[in-house]
């Protein structure tokens, strides 16, 4: 069996939450504290378990639960772990073996350059199709993706732009300015060069007044080698799993990331958890897998009408009932007709409305009625 896992962070309001610390976070909000989240689905991406950390905890840490929780909690044999390379690095995957289970990660580019110098890859094997590679028992599979490759190119020129735009700026403050100092704005074009990141194949030099950028093109093209490849690295036997078969697995924790996205959008609403107790931390990120469950079973049911999950359940909302009193004084509610749209979804999602619904004279109080009501009470 195959699973894929990930993790992310979800930040909180508060300090009080018995799992808050401070650790990478994901959400860009700098000075909050947060929780850590694992979600481990099966291959197609559907939800199986979620599992919450400290906000400190590291990511690769977090896999020993699931290890221990597939092979001792569900009693799960001849596993397979789909996770990135920060997920699964060398202590994960003698863990892993351990449990005599196997994995599917990839490696960094670093990993990727030593293994050229070691002869085990060259740079002609990453093309657009796919090529293996078998190193010690290693399965390696290599893949330059060229949709990939030129946007990075094209962010790269994009810095390049935004440095050189900053050195023009500099050159017309010097001509108008002259008692401005040049290694003043020497320095602050060079540390604009590192914080882009792109020092290291620019040269930015000042002569008399004027600044100006070098392109050492031979470093620039030995940074560009990398752009758009990829090695996936796996120790299952070609017997069992096809190159193929092994690539197809590891883009398919797109799935994964695509279940934290719908669960951290507005849409579920798990960030900004206000709740302090380790285990209603734990009962609310469960609350908002299942309702995750449904959106992914809904994402399917609809994947042939162009509108999100969030833009359909608006749309079934406009469906509502209409009280009819009859004259003997019995109630019933009718529905409607749905609108053409909400018909549509109703029957990819294989629902049936029924005609009328009993009247039981049941009085439903919303969330802010029944705050007022305790108030008065």
């Amino acid at each position: 069996m195959l699973y894929l896992y990930e993790v992310t962070s979800s930040y909180l309001e508060g300090d009080q939450t018995e799992l808050a610390d401070y650790g990478y976070n994901r959400d860009g909000k700098k000075g909050k504290k947060q929780i850590v989240i694992g979600l481990l689905t099966d291959e197609h991406g559907w939800p199986i378990t979620v599992e919450v950390f400290a906000g400190n905890t590291q990511d690769p840490k977090t896999l020993r639960n699931q290890i221990d929780k597939l092979s001792q909690r569900f009693g799960v044999e001849h596993v397979t772990f789909v996770g990135d390379r920060g997920m699964i690095k060398s202590a994960q995957i003698s863990d892993l073996t351990a449990s005599d289970f196997h994995y599917i990660t990839a490696i960094t580019k670093p990993q990727i350059e030593a293994l050229v110098r070691s002869d085990v890859f060259q740079w002609s094997m990453f093309d657009e199709q796919l090529v293996e590679v078998m190193d010690e028992k290693i399965r390696y599979v290599l893949r330059r993706n060229p949709m990939r490759a030129r946007e990075i190119e094209a962010t790269r020129q994009s810095k390049l732009q935004r440095l050189q735009g900053l050195v023009a700026d500099r050159n017309a403050y010097l001509r108008t300015h002259p008692r401005a100092k040049v290694q003043t704005a020497l320095r602050m074009a060079q540390e604009k060069a590192k914080r882009l990141k792109i020092h290291t194949w620019i040269e930015i030099k000042a002569k008399e007044r004027e600044l100006s950028i070098e392109i050492d093109k031979d470093e620039k093209n030995n940074e560009a080698r990398l752009d758009g490849c990829y090695a996936i690295k796996t120790d299952l036997s070609d017997r069992l799993v096809s190159t193929q078969t092994i690539h197809a697995r590891y883009k398919g924790l797109a799935e994964v990331e695509f279940a934290f996205r719908t669960m951290k959008t507005t849409f579920l609403e798990m960030p900004g958890i206000f709740v302090p107790k380790a285990n209603r931390t734990r009962a609310h990120v469960f609350i908002i897998m299942l309702a995750c469950l449904l959106a992914y079973h809904l994402r399917r049911c609809w994947s042939a009408v162009e509108l999100t999950v969030e833009e359909g359940i608006a749309e079934l909302a406009s469906i509502c009932t209409i009280e009819l009193i009859m004259p003997n004084q019995v109630a019933c509610q009718i529905i409607p007709e749905p609108r053409p749209l909400g018909q549509q979804l109703l029957d990819r999602a294989n629902i049936t409305l029924p005609d009328a619904i009993t009247h039981r004279d049941i009085t439903v109080v919303t969330r802010k009625k029944l705050v007022s009501e305790r108030k008065v009470a």
